[in-house]
């Protein structure tokens, strides 16, 4: 089969990716993983790992997003998302939430102390 018989898919065939999630779809769990979920490694990869985990472990020995897992892997998200569950499930990787948005205090609490700042 040629690149033109394949369509507009550029990234590895639709049979790789099925053998390498299993023909998982998704986690089998509840999704904790978004774009921006931190990973980092728990342990080092072993020898009889499948290439794809052990990259991964490689990857994340700092810490990671599923999206720039996904892209230095030249993987689809949904299915790195099934290996980092799998990761996850063997207490191999660990996943953090990023960092929460800051919330600004209130506009009138703000106004108050300006207020009094400037009556001093």
């Amino acid at each position: 089969m040629t690149a033109a018989d394949q369509g507009d898919w550029d990234g590895p065939s639709p049979d790789r990716l099925y053998v390498i999630t299993r023909g998982r779809s998704g986690p089998s769990g509840p999704g904790v993983f978004d774009l921006v979920t931190l990973i980092v490694s728990l342990s080092e990869p072993t020898p009889t790992m499948q290439p794809e985990h052990a990259a991964i472990l490689r990857l994340c020995r700092s810490p990671l997003s599923v999206a720039e897992v996904s892209a230095y892997l030249e993987l689809p998200t949904s299915v790195v998302t099934v290996l980092l569950a799998d990761l996850l499930d063997d207490g191999r990787i660990e996943a953090r939430s990023a960092v929460p948005r800051a919330e600004l205090p209130d506009r009138a609490l703000l106004e108050a102390v300006i207020h009094g700042l400037q009556r001093l």
